[in-house]
C-alpha cells in the first residue's frame, strides 16, 4: 500500500475518534463542573487536558463555560475541535475512498453533515446533551459499518492503529483531568464530592455498567483506575488499547514480512505500562504513569509513521 493511502486512512480514524473523544471530555467536563461551586474554573483544566488551552487563551481573554465548550465543539480556530476534526475526517476518507467499501464511505460523509448542521450555531446549555449524543451516535455507525463490511487486510490495520491510538490517548487524559486537576486537595479524597467525579469519568466513557457488572454497585477509585487502566475486557482501557495496536502491528508485519520499530515500541508500551498491579501504579503516582503513557503512545504513532513513509 502506498504510504499516502496508509496515512490518509490512519488519519481519518484517528479524526473520527477524537471527535467522539472531545464529546466525552466536555461531558466529563460538564459533568464534574456540576460538582463544584466555581463551575468556570474548571473548563481551564478541561482544555488543558484536550491540549487546546493554549489556543483558546490566543482567541479569549477569560475562560467560561460557554465559551470553552464552544471552542472545542465548533470554532473553526480549534483545529481539535468536533467540527474541524469530523471535516478533516471527511477529507481523509475522500483522499482514500478507492480503499473504503461503500457503506463506510457513506457513514464518513454523513457523519460530516450531520454534525455540520448540528454544530451550525452555538449550543445551548438545554441541548448539550443531545448534541453529545448525536456525536457519539454518528461515530458508532462508522464504526459499525467499518466491523460489518471492511475486509481484514492492511486497510483495515490502519484504521484500527489510528483508532486506538486515538481512544488511549483520550482515556487517559480523562482519568489525568480527574485525578491530578480537578481534585481540589487531599482532604477531598474518598468525599462524596471525590466519589461523584469517578462516577461521572465513568460515565463518560460508557464504562458504568461494565463497572458495576465487575466490582458491584460501590464505587472506589482505586477500582475504577484499574478498571480504566488495566482490564483487558474494557474497550476503552489503556491495556485494551495497548494490546489492539501490538496486535494490528504484528498483523502488518505478517502482510508485509517485515519487522519494524512501531511493533517493537507496542510491545514495549505494554510490557513496561500495564504489566504491573495497581499498587505499584499508585505508588509511584498515577499523574506520572499517566503522562509516561501519553508520552509512549505519542512516540508510537510518530514511528508508525515514519515505518510506513505516511508522508511520501
Amino acid at each position: 500500500m502506498l504510504g499516502k493511502t496508509a496515512g490518509g486512512l490512519y488519519w481519518m480514524s484517528r479524526y473520527l475518534e477524537r471527535s467522539e473523544n472531545t464529546a466525552r471530555l466536555v461531558e466529563a467536563g460538564q459533568r464534574i463542573a456540576l460538582t463544584r461551586s466555581s463551575a468556570d474554573d474548571e473548563w481551564v483544566s478541561v482544555l488543558q487536558t484536550a491540549a487546546v488551552l493554549s489556543g483558546y487563551r490566543q482567541k479569549y481573554a477569560e475562560v467560561t463555560r460557554e465559551q470553552a465548550i464552544d471552542w472545542m465543539l465548533r470554532d473553526r480556530d480549534n483545529p481539535s475541535s468536533v467540527l474541524s476534526v469530523a471535516e478533516s475526517a471527511r477529507n481523509n476518507a475522500r483522499v482514500v475512498r478507492t480503499a473504503l467499501t461503500r457503506e463506510v464511505w457513506e457513514a464518513v460523509n454523513e457523519c460530516w453533515m450531520v454534525l455540520k448542521q448540528a454544530l451550525a450555531r452555538r449550543v445551548i446549555e438545554r441541548d448539550l446533551p443531545q448534541v453529545l449524543g448525536t456525536i457519539r451516535q454518528r461515530n458508532a455507525f462508522v464504526r459499525g459499518a467499518m466491523h460489518g463490511t471492511m475486509l481484514r487486510n492492511d486497510i483495515y490495520n490502519f484504521v484500527r492503529i489510528g483508532t486506538f491510538i486515538e481512544r488511549s490517548d483520550n482515556t487517559a487524559r480523562i482519568l489525568d483531568v480527574k485525578y491530578y486537576i480537578l481534585l481540589p486537595s487531599a482532604m477531598a479524597v474518598g468525599s462524596n464530592l471525590d466519589t461523584a467525579q469517578w462516577e461521572s469519568i465513568l460515565r463518560s466513557v460508557s464504562g458504568e455498567g461494565g463497572f458495576q457488572m465487575t466490582y458491584g454497585q460501590q464505587v472506589r477509585p482505586r477500582e475504577i483506575a484499574q478498571f480504566l487502566i488495566l482490564d483487558k475486557r474494557m474497550p476503552r482501557s489503556l491495556s485494551f488499547c495497548a494490546d489492539k495496536l501490538r496486535d494490528n502491528l504484528a498483523y502488518l508485519s505478517e502482510d508485509y514480512g517485515t519487522r519494524l520499530p512501531s511493533r517493537d515500541l507496542a510491545d514495549a508500551l505494554c510490557a513496561r505500562f500495564l504489566s504491573c498491579p495497581i499498587e505499584a501504579i499508585f505508588d509511584f503516582g498515577l499523574h506520572e504513569f499517566i503522562q509516561d503513557y501519553l508520552r509512549a503512545t505519542a512516540a508510537l504513532g510518530r514511528q508508525t509513521e515514519v515505518d510506513y513513509r505516511f508522508y511520501e
